[in-house]
């Protein structure tokens, strides 16, 4: 027994001190889970056999090593330390492909143009979405806080629960640790707001199941996490601005309404050219890619229609059209500051007309209903978000859709704050129904 322990490590050993076929660094959101099966995946609908894990020391690292039909091995390294040690390993040339739980930052682009544009729509690859959860002790009787609340809570001004309404005693934070993507995305969304740091009594942890335990046994405490990653916690819902509380709900999540939602990214530097960071990507888009995507706790990007219950807060109209249609699970956004489809549309644009055929729905079965950010002249943000919508028809009659409505409903129904570009960029939306 001992001899054959010693030669399965001695095996690992060597076939780690082989350079590996592919190299993926970067979120740990991604990287714990949801990266190797969906590298496990992949090699298996390559052909390949006697798919494993190959023990790494360092926590967060893993090798997914396979054998294909002529008995070579294939080994694929996964890093999951943060989405910033990905970029700076791309740099370092220890990286193929990057896996990022936030968009790739300015300063970073320019770091990086000697491999190409990173923001081009091969490049920068939506892998999925992913919603980042407020949560609680599950004997916590709080169940809503708003954007500015998280802000003050998270910076120390607010620092008990009586301040909130809730149980007595101070508020115990538990966060992110620096390199994490999902630090970076609730640091963006909610604190940079308010110009506040994050408060220096705040635990920080590598790991989201620690955090998350941490959390629930913790009677006083909150913290933010990847959906995945709630476990026996317990979620509030959030409100930004004058939006709808929402819980992280799948379907609020996969139209990225709910306010603390965020994509989880794949980078592919047009300057590298290895076939198995492009077999990834393009299995990782493919229903059954999306598939895992689901199994592994977070939101596919397949295609959906839900039924929407009517409220005080929208128009007639669209009360009406709740009441006849269904909301598809995609809304299209656009590129900051322009009339452009950003590239989580361009991929989403194929997925509805491939819906729309399967379902028998081409022929004047769809409106398209635009969305904006609140404008001076209302008439002006009506007839802006009529146009997004028409921005979209464009693209849709390329696959022979012909639309039965195309309705703008001006700055109405936000779904987050207009105070900041990712609250306006947010709001400016076309959403998709189907009769």
């Amino acid at each position: 027994m001992l001899r054959f322990m010693s030669l399965t490590l001695l095996w690992a050993i060597t076939s780690l001190a082989i350079a590996a076929d592919l190299r993926i660094q970067g979120s740990n959101t991604i990287g714990a889970n949801l990266g190797p099966a969906l590298v496990q995946a992949m090699l298996a609908q390559q052909g390949l056999h006697d798919i494993h894990s190959v023990p790494a020391s360092p926590p967060n690292e893993h090798s997914i090593v396979g054998t294909d039909a002529s008995g070579q091995q294939v080994r694929v390294d996964v890093a999951a330390h943060g989405s910033g040690t990905g970029f700076a390993a791309l740099k370092a040339g220890k990286a193929d492909l990057i896996a990022s739980s936030r968009p790739i930052k300015d300063r970073e682009l320019v770091e990086l143009e000697a491999l190409g544009d990173l923001k081009s729509p091969d490049a920068e690859q939506i892998i999925a979405i992913d919603g980042l959860a407020i949560i609680l002790h599950p004997d916590n009787p709080l169940n809503q806080l708003n954007t500015e609340q998280l802000a003050q809570i998270f910076s120390g001004q607010i620092s008990t629960w009586e301040a909130l309404g809730g149980i007595a005693g101070p508020i115990h934070l538990y966060a992110r640790d620096e390199q994490s993507g999902t630090w970076e995305i609730f640091k963006e969304l909610v604190l940079s707001r308010s110009g506040n740091p994050l408060s220096h009594n705040a635990q920080r942890f590598e790991s989201s199941e620690q955090l998350s335990d941490a959390v629930s046994n913790d009677p006083q405490g909150i913290g933010f996490i990847g959906l995945p990653y709630i476990r026996a916690a317990k979620p509030v819902a959030i409100v930004d601005g004058l939006s709808q509380p929402m819980l992280p709900l799948n379907s609020l999540i996969a139209s990225e309404d709910y306010p603390l939602s965020r994509r989880l990214y794949f980078y592919l530097p047009p300057a590298i050219h290895n076939p198995w960071a492009r077999a990834l990507i393009s299995f990782t888009q493919s229903a059954q890619g999306q598939a895992i995507v689901a199994q592994n706790g977070f939101v596919a990007q397949s295609v959906q229609a839900t039924s929407v219950t009517p409220g005080a807060h929208m128009p007639r109209d669209y009360q009406t059209l709740t009441t006849q249609a269904q909301r598809l699970s995609v809304n299209f956004r656009f590129e900051e500051g322009s009339a452009s489809l950003d590239n989580k549309a361009r991929q989403d644009l194929l997925r509805v007309a491939d819906y729309l055929k399967a379902n028998g729905k081409l022929d004047r079965q769809v409106t398209l209903v635009g969305f904006g950010d609140a404008k001076d002249d209302p008439e002006r943000a009506q007839l802006l978000s009529k146009l997004r919508a028409m921005a979209v028809r464009r693209e849709l009659v390329k696959s022979a859709v012909v639309l039965r409505e195309i309705r703008g409903y001006g700055a109405q129904m936000p779904v987050a704050a207009n105070t900041e570009d990712e609250g306006r960029i947010k709001n400016r939306r076309v959403e998709v129904w189907v009769y």
